[in-house]
């Protein structure tokens, strides 16, 4: 066989063909390198080939013996064969699948898993060689082996990728390139990068296959660490930044605004945030704080730094709601001042937006708050020095990267409420400066969170409306609309005349809503919101005024809806997760989440912290209506007597990763191990999609399990940088193709996030 290259197209394999070749492009594998990179998901244990008197069933054999028997009813097939020991029946269920050419004094050489079937062995679609009766057969194969599993698809199956693996790997040295340097494979014991393939595909020990797989895994980390450090340098080493200056004066003018004195976290973090600010290199820092510990304020303090210098500042969320909450703060806290802010969104009506653009590029307009409309082209500041960015991980890398390209180099502030592990700041931003807030306001009551079924509704809804009686505020949270409002028929249109009459002055409704009816089964049994607002509205809160929010009504009608909760002219809203940010009611003081096993911990804290922002003790009921909950053990009585609910109550409830979720909400608030906990059962590219960070796919590495090895890796990313910032030594020269290999066309993000 002629030696293949990395680069060699997959059909030059032997037993590929064009043909093939084409099935193997449908796994992303078109050409040598692909398909060496393809390692398997697992390995089974090969017993090797075995005489059929000492088949024992589960076990992964070869046999050879003569076929005595062929037949069986289309489309199955059956054939049988002697080895001399004993008798073992080959089946296929699928004749496309079975042998062809098989007759009677045929010899076959089969492998596959042993079953057994009416006291006889079989091996079912095994795969199988078939020979004339007087072939010559090599000896046989000797000696049991780890053979690997690859994911396939319904064209090109796991044995035919086990073969074009082994015809590769058949080669004396394979097109593999040395990556890591020879002092870090010295330093760590690890193989080299050609037989750490060669062991990923056939190790002889389990030992052998976890040596290659860290190999793999520490080299995956390396580079993207890297990436980190050459950015991480970049932006301190080569990009010039603007000075503001925060003298003692300017620090006493801000706090003057704030009526309550800053916690001791947020004067740290404000610490750090003034030294990259008159440091003359460009702030690029992440604010970490959980709900309500005082972020905002913090990022606050930061725009009007900037204003103070008479420079430009600008905040962006990812929604309408958050940014107008953001507003409103800013409002409360610079009203009577001399700053000139403004709300941008995309809503706003042709000329107000066109004003509000040119008093922005004039410098009239000091700070600026808005959603994604602020990156738009038509967007230009005058000159732009803070830059705010809320819930950064909403966001793209090429979204933040426009935003950043307004200004000469702004400062650049990133926060968010969603806690990140340790793991993920290291990888998803692990080239920024980090702050973090993990120290409440005082004077914040605590949160009790308890979790029940759905059969407890009528029990919770009564024990919530007595609360709601006393002066308390609600939210019910429901996962879906409802295909009757998403549709915004005519019938709903036509009727929404006589809903305005039955509104208050105040915007209140509290009468049956007159859109149609969407049934509670919609969505795969998932309860909407407007049903759920019915049926509240009709049982145990009629009489209340309640509110309905949910993102397909009008900005209007949403605004006018959070600004009557806001007052308190509704007793409770009952929303969609747009309420999981942004909207701030000190004296809403209990959660209601249905089918709360359909969220992750992340959200759930998030919708959790929407409570618990006053001085009152909050409650947060977790309804679960998956099939797999079970009632309480005992009788539960009122809501403020249930314990945790069915997870921890019955020992016969079974452990799903559902109920290990609503566990760990009912066991703590602190939203760092929450988040530990969510990015263990998720991922991190569930948990914060990784890939709009401009990050790689990583297909060996778990940054979870394999923590200590990112770790190891970064430092010895951070230290290679440091010595050698182009990478130009001959012993780092691998580094820069493989850097290109594993970003791709996101090289160029790494400069951008």
């Amino acid at each position: 066989m002629v030696a293949l290259r990395s680069d060699s197209p997959i059909q030059y394999v032997k037993g590929i063909g064009p043909k093939r070749a084409e099935w193997f492009a449908t796994i992303g594998v078109q050409t040598v390198a692909d398909l060496l990179e393809y390692f398997p998901f697992r390995h089974e244990s090969d017993r090797g080939e075995v005489a059929i008197e000492d088949l024992a069933p589960g076990a992964n054999v070869t046999v050879r013996g003569e076929v005595v028997e062929v037949g069986g009813r289309r489309p199955a097939l059956r054939c049988e064969i002697d080895d001399g020991t004993g008798t073992c029946v080959l089946r296929w269920f699928d004749q496309r699948y079975g042998a062809r050419g098989l007759f009677r004094g045929a010899m076959v050489i089969a492998t596959g898993r042993v079953q057994v079937y009416d006291g006889q062995p079989e091996l079912v679609h095994p795969r199988v060689q078939v020979f004339d009766p007087n072939a010559v057969l090599l000896a046989a194969a000797g000696g049991p082996r780890r053979v690997g599993v690859y994911r396939g698809n319904d064209t090109l199956k796991s044995p035919l990728i086990r073969r074009a693996v082994l015809n590769v790997l058949a080669q004396s040295h394979l097109p593999v390139t040395e990556t890591l340097p020879p002092r870090l494979l010295a330093k760590h014991k690890l193989p080299t990068r050609e037989q750490a393939v060669r062991q990923m595909h056939c190790p002889s020990s389990d030992g052998q296959l976890a040596r290659a797989r860290t190999r793999l895994a520490y080299e995956e980390f390396l580079l993207m660490e890297l990436a980190m450090a050459l950015r991480r340098r970049k932006r301190l080493a080569l990009q010039a930044g603007q000075k503001l200056h925060v003298t003692p004066e300017i620090d006493q003018r801000i706090r003057a605004r704030f009526p309550f004195t800053l916690t001791a976290a947020q004067d740290e973090a404000l610490a750090e945030i003034s030294g990259d600010l008159r440091s003359g290199r460009p702030m690029t820092r992440l604010l970490q704080g959980d709900v309500g510990s005082g972020k905002t304020v913090v990022a606050l303090y930061a725009c009007l730094a900037a204003v103070a210098n008479g420079k430009q500042a600008a905040i962006m969320a990812p929604t309408e709601i958050l940014a107008q909450q953001h507003f409103t703060n800013i409002d409360r806290y610079l009203r009577d001042s001399r700053v000139r802010y403004v709300l941008l969104r995309g809503k706003l009506g042709k000329k107000e937006r066109t004003e509000a653009l040119a008093a922005i590029e004039r410098g009239e307009i000091d700070l600026v708050v808005g959603t994604q409309a602020l990156i738009q082209k038509d967007v230009a500041f005058n000159h732009l020095a803070v830059v705010i960015v809320d819930e950064q991980h909403k966001f793209g890398v090429l979204q933040r990267h426009e935003f950043r390209t307004k200004g000469p180099m702004p400062h650049y502030l990133v926060m968010t409420a969603t806690p990140i592990p340790r793991t993920l700041a290291m990888t998803v931003f692990g080239d920024l400066d980090v702050s973090l807030i993990r120290q409440s306001p005082p004077g914040r009551g605590q949160i009790i969170t308890k979790v029940v079924t759905g059969r407890q509704w009528a029990t919770v809804m009564g024990y919530v409306r007595q609360r709601l009686e006393q002066g308390e505020q609600a939210y019910v949270v429901c996962p879906q609309i409802g295909e009757a409002t998403k549709r915004r028929s005519d019938e709903a249109t036509e009727d929404s005349d006589e809903a305005t009459k039955r509104r208050s002055d105040e915007g209140v409704v509290s009468h049956v809503p007159s859109f149609p009816r969407s049934h509670a089964s919609g969505g795969g049994g998932l309860i909407a919101v407007t049903d759920a607002y019915r049926r509240l509205c009709e049982g145990p809160w009629r009489g209340l005024n309640v509110g309905l929010l949910h993102g397909s009504l009008r900005s209007a009608e949403k605004q006018a809806t959070i600004e009557a909760f806001t007052a308190g002219r509704l007793h409770a809203l009952v929303a969609t997760t747009v309420v999981e940010v942004g909207v701030d009611v000190p004296n809403a003081t209990i959660m209601v989440v249905e089918h709360a096993e359909r969220y992750g911990l992340s959200q759930l804290h998030q919708l959790r912290g929407r409570v618990g922002r006053g001085s009152k003790n909050s409650l947060c009921v977790l309804v679960a209506r998956g099939r797999s909950n079970r009632a309480p053990s005992a009788s539960a009585g009122p809501i403020g007597q249930v314990d945790r609910g069915p997870f921890t109550a019955d020992s016969a409830a079974p452990s799903t990763p559902a109920a290990e979720r609503l566990a760990v909400m009912a066991q703590t608030t602190d939203g760092f191990q929450i988040a530990e906990a969510d990015l263990r059962q998720r991922g991190p590219g569930q948990l914060f999609g990784t890939r709009q960070h401009g990050l790689p796919e990583l297909h060996v590495a778990n940054i979870v399990e394999d923590f200590s090895l990112l770790e190891q890796a970064r430092q010895d990313a951070f230290e290679i940088v440091a010595k050698d910032p182009t990478l130009s030594r001959p012993e780092h020269q691998a580094l820069i193709p493989a850097l290109k290999k594993m970003f791709g066309q996101r090289l160029a993000l790494i400069d951008a996030a």
